[in-house]
């Protein structure tokens, strides 16, 4: 499983690169603080949301610890999406919130 540090996604972000971001917190969770432009996809509706994604976009994904992620990232990349597990999760988030 590919993994990237909360500071690098926030180096690329502040970079101007396009990062494509899947958060995977519940509605609650997200709505008490999410980065900006991250799509949010509550883990439980990912195997029914995933047609959503292209699989020739890179993804990153992120929750509140790093426990959801790596759940999200382990499914998706099971079918064929390229995805990497933010470690530390929201908790470990430095960068801008909304």
């Amino acid at each position: 499983m590919k993994t990237i540090l909360p500071k690098e996604v926030q180096a690329k972000l502040e970079a101007g690169e396009a990062v494509h971001l899947i958060d995977v917190r519940e509605v609650a969770e997200v709505e008490a603080g999410h980065i900006p432009g991250v799509t949010h996809i509550p883990l439980g509706l990912l195997e029914f949301r995933m047609h959503e994604l292209d699989k020739k976009t890179p993804y990153i994904m992120v929750c509140r610890s790093g426990g959801r992620n790596g759940q999200a990232t382990a499914f998706l990349q099971s079918h064929g999406f390229d995805v990497t597990n933010m470690t530390g999760g929201m908790l470990e988030w430095n960068g801008e919130v909304k």
